[in-house]
């Protein structure tokens, strides 16, 4: 793991303690940021069969991934009140990148807000996305 992942995981959010959920995953994942994360939060990543209340969902998503609103409608069910979906997607001019038009429309379908963008990762993309309830909690 790098300094960079370990200081990108933390700006995800990410604390020790943390039930953290990660949907999406393939070969092209972003291991280092996943080590970090897991280092951080102190546990394992739980999958979409988990029981658990998330603190914040980690959603791998490429652009022939399927149906965005509902892999968003999924991600949110086990997420906590004031919990963060963080949807990772390939940067401009990677394979399967997603226009940021298509969040931008899917997230208030699904019930969520983006807040913030960040560069999660070498190839990845961060779109920081909240429900209405965690954004007003916040202020």
């Amino acid at each position: 793991m790098s300094v960079d992942s370990a200081g990108m995981a933390a700006r995800l959010g990410i604390k020790p303690g943390m039930v953290v959920q990660e949907l999406g995953w393939d070969e092209d994942a972003d291991e280092d940021l996943r080590d970090a994360v897991i280092d951080l939060s102190g546990g394992e990543m739980v999958d979409e069969d988990t029981d658990e209340v998330a603190d914040v969902v980690l959603m791998w998503w490429r652009e022939d991934d399927g149906d965005l609103v509902d892999a968003l409608v999924d991600a949110i069910g086990s997420l906590a009140d004031d919990g963060v979906v963080w949807l990772l997607v390939p940067k401009s001019g990677r394979p399967g990148h997603v226009e940021p038009g298509d969040v931008t429309e899917a997230a208030p379908t699904a019930g969520l807000s983006q807040t913030s963008s960040i560069s999660a990762a070498k190839d990845w993309s961060g779109i920081r996305l909240v429900t209405p309830k965690a954004a007003r909690s916040r202020r």
